[in-house]
């Protein structure tokens, strides 16, 4: 494919460059969406074959977790080919067919690119491990030992333990923020950063429309490998790392977060404009994740959105975190763009972390749709899918294998999307055996079944989203007066002559909002009698777990 080919997509899916501003991306993790081969795992042509629903959502993109070729130990974050996808998923030719359907419904397609490091088998890793004055020989980050042969510094892996592999083939330690089989490359070696902005290029041309990049923050380390201060026990906290890890112990100041790796994003950036590409960054930090959104999306020349971890910790939010989290967003990334998540595919569904109620769901469900920033969605939140139960000996996630069982990893979010109740496997397979076991729970809300119940949470995920699209200031309009009051919470929505006021409760007793000033007629309400126009000065009831958007008659 060439350039013009894919401009040409481009102005089919829209010319609007802005057009992942307040966009709702769907995120597919391949190996559990559906398997078209048999095999127990699901591919991209299942992918394909399912489409339909995701374009039946009404979301703007579709974000695909990795599928490049790898040897699988943190099940494709451990890239061995970036530039080919793994036979257990198909081929370059099953990806094209997805990239083509996708964008015949409507669908941009965004990939996961893993940059900040590989898998050890990939062979440039290979030919770097080889000697110390080879032609990758600084492609990955190689530090000598200290005099007494322990690791050049007190950096952690995420996965646990130190982040630094001794390799008796070099002499060296070499740096891994992850598994010890997916080492860290050099970003401070320019050739390292042109053969990833090849790779992005690759992609680009092949037709994606953007992507979602993991460990963003994590691409450059500090040159000089000081060693990490230690951090208040009081200011530790399991948003990235579950508290039993002692990666929490640390005040990540040099192993990641470093100010050389802006330079990284504008090159990709220029890259990616051309193509009217659009990325989103995973930012992993516990303490300054919203500081790090606002340096890495402010202006044009960077990326275009980002999301922290706030809203996919542990604790269910309180209506005064939600606007606090807001609020800081608004003083430390008020020229950038958040993207925000309740659910991915590292984290415990939302359902069950926050152990919400049917009406709970639709609420949270509405709140995102409202909140100022994108917003993704993954697959099977729509169903209100809860935690799979995974047993110990059916773990297949390293990191939950070896935090068991105070954490018992990600597997849990990761089971096979159920699509026919009745169906063996819930549809997603047609083998006896598939890589995690179908949740027998799931099968109860599986798409079919959902389908069929008008009260069903997918026609509200449906209804939500075209509430979105209805209204430009929903998408990428600005958020203020943010006021939260018990379990109250409400806040204003504008662009150009739009003005809408949304309120929610998100709590178990009823609360009384206030209307502004004004006059403003109804466009959305959970809430039962009311009325179809409301006057400032009034207040509303709200029981738990309701809302009501608003929209000014007139300019107040």
């Amino acid at each position: 494919m060439n350039m013009q080919t894919n401009v040409s997509k481009a102005k089919q899916l829209g010319a609007d460059a802005d057009w992942w501003r307040g966009a709702v991306i769907y995120q597919v993790y391949p190996r559990s969406f559906q398997d078209d081969s048999g095999d127990g795992i699901g591919d991209l042509r299942g992918i394909t074959r399912r489409l339909p629903h995701i374009a039946s959502m009404g979301v703007d993109a579709v974000w695909i977790s990795p599928f490049f070729t790898s040897p699988m130990k943190d099940f494709g974050y451990d890239v061995s080919d970036y530039c080919d996808v793994d036979p257990m998923f198909g081929t370059l030719a099953d990806f094209d067919a997805l990239v083509d359907a996708a964008h015949a419904q409507g669908l941009r397609v965004m990939i996961d690119l893993v940059l900040s490091h590989t898998s050890d088998q990939h062979p440039w890793f290979g030919d770097s491990r080889i000697a110390r004055d080879g032609e990758k020989s600084d492609w990955y980050v190689w530090a000598d030992p200290k005099p007494d042969g322990t690791p050049p510094n007190n950096w952690l892996s995420i996965f646990g333990g130190p982040a630094w592999q001794w390799d008796g083939q070099r002499q060296q330690y070499y740096l891994h923020n992850f598994l010890a089989s997916q080492p860290d490359l050099n970003f401070h070696c320019e050739a390292v950063q042109d053969a990833l902005l090849d790779v992005a290029r690759f992609w680009l041309e092949r037709g994606v429309d953007g992507f979602r990049l993991d460990t963003i923050n994590f691409y450059v380390h500090d040159k000089e490998l000081r060693d990490n201060p230690p951090l208040a026990q009081d200011q530790r906290n399991s948003t990235i790392a579950p508290q039993v890890n002692p990666y929490n112990h640390q005040e990540h100041l040099y192993d990641k977060n470093q100010p050389e790796n802006l330079a990284f994003l504008r090159k990709l950036r220029t890259v990616m404009d051309p193509y009217n590409a659009a990325a989103v960054g995973e930012v992993g930090d516990a303490q300054r994740g919203l500081e790090i959104l606002g340096e890495y999306t402010q202006g044009d020349d960077l990326m275009q959105m980002c999301y922290a971890f706030e809203f996919l910790a542990n604790n269910r939010p309180t209506a005064g975190e939600v606007a606090g989290v807001m609020d800081r967003v608004a003083a430390v990334a008020a020229d950038g763009w958040p993207c925000w998540a309740f659910s991915n595919h590292d984290v415990l569904r939302h359902a069950s972390r926050w152990d919400l109620s049917r009406d709970g769901l639709k609420m949270v469900a509405t709140l995102m749709m409202c909140l100022r920033g994108s917003a993704c969605i993954y697959q099977g939140e729509e169903l209100g899918l809860r935690e799979a139960d995974v047993a110990f000996e059916d773990l297949q996630d390293p990191y939950g294998i070896e935090f068991w069982p105070e954490f018992k990893g990600r597997d849990g979010c990761r089971t096979p999307m159920v699509w026919e109740a009745d169906a063996s496997q819930g549809g997603f397979s047609s083998a006896n055996r598939t890589w995690l076991p179908v949740e027998e729970e799931h099968l109860g809300t599986a798409v079919d079944r959902s389908e069929n119940d008008p009260d069903a949470l997918i026609h509200h995920y449906r209804h939500v989203i075209a509430l979105r699209h209805a209204h430009p200031a929903l998408q990428k309009g600005s958020m203020d007066a943010l006021v939260a009051d018990g379990s109250g919470l409400s806040f204003h929505r504008k662009l150009d002559d739009e003005h809408l006021f949304c309120a929610f409760n998100l709590g178990d007793d009823a609360v009384s909002i206030a209307i502004p000033d004004g006059r403003w007629t109804c466009i959305d309400s959970s809430a039962s009698g009311v009325p179809a126009e409301i006057t400032g000065g009034a207040s509303l009831e709200l029981q738990a777990w309701q809302s009501v958007i608003l929209t000014a008659k007139e300019d107040v």
